[in-house]
């Protein structure tokens, strides 16, 4: 089930969605605020109308168990990573797959659109190096790879592109089970810094939370709130925790 609260509102979930069968393990907004589309471990997509909380459409795909979904900015198109290794791209108009992206060889954890809705990244599982990169895709005409982003050694869990305002060359950041956060040079997929949160356990979700700053969430030690300093040079730097 998903709820929804009004922030400003009563403390009681202002809209409820309830039409999967299992756990709800992705989720995304319409840019207009107007749709939901949720997916699960039930193989299934569901778009909703935000006002009325009914379900609009339904798709399923065999084998499809959602791990993310996410809007691509100013168009009607939904990305969605999947324990069945691929990457899709979903037309809401009528819920269906309007692209598959080329398979990879782990199970895909999350994605993520650049701003301009030109890009896009996605990230794998793995263990020892293997698998454990993420990857950059051209969500325009080719829809062809890009770029790969490897040095981590276990699942990378979340991946984000990073504010334009940080630095002259385009960036992007991830984090993985193997306690690291790694900023990345976009174009050519060389690793700029890497911040270990030792104790942290596995860290779980990535998220930009302004221009200069990112919040990590772990599995042990909660959200750390992480600063970006180009003051002497390009440094990602632990500044609070949650």
């Amino acid at each position: 089930m998903v709820m929804m609260w009004d922030l400003q509102g009563s403390s009681q979930p202002r809209q409820q969605f309830s039409g999967h069968s299992m756990v709800v393990t992705g989720l995304a907004v319409s840019p207009d605020t107007s749709q939901l589309c949720t997916g699960s471990r039930d193989n299934t997509l569901l778009l909703w109308d935000v006002g009325t909380g009914q379900c609009a459409e339904r798709a399923s795909v065999s084998r499809n168990l959602v791990t993310h979904l996410c809007w691509v900015p100013r168009e009607p198109y939904i990305l969605q990573t999947s324990e069945d290794k691929t990457i899709r791209l979903w037309d809401s108009r009528g819920l269906q797959v309007a692209h598959v992206f080329p398979a990879k060889q782990h199970i895909q954890t999350y994605c993520e659109v650049s701003e301009d809705g030109h890009k896009c990244i996605s990230c794998s599982s793995g263990f020892g190096g293997e698998g454990c990169e993420a990857t950059l895709w051209d969500l325009r005409q080719t829809r062809n790879r890009i770029c790969e982003y490897k040095g981590h050694f276990q699942t990378v869990a979340s991946c984000v592109f990073l504010p334009r305002a940080l630095a002259l060359m385009p960036m992007i950041a991830t984090s993985s089970h193997d306690c690291k956060v790694k900023i990345w040079n976009q174009d050519s997929g060389a690793c700029l810094f890497t911040l270990s949160l030792d104790g942290s356990g596995p860290l779980t979700s990535l998220a930009v939370a302004d221009t200069v700053s990112l919040l990590c969430a772990s599995f042990s030690r909660g959200i750390r709130l992480l600063r970006v300093d180009d003051s002497r040079g390009l440094e990602l730097q632990e500044v609070a925790g949650f």
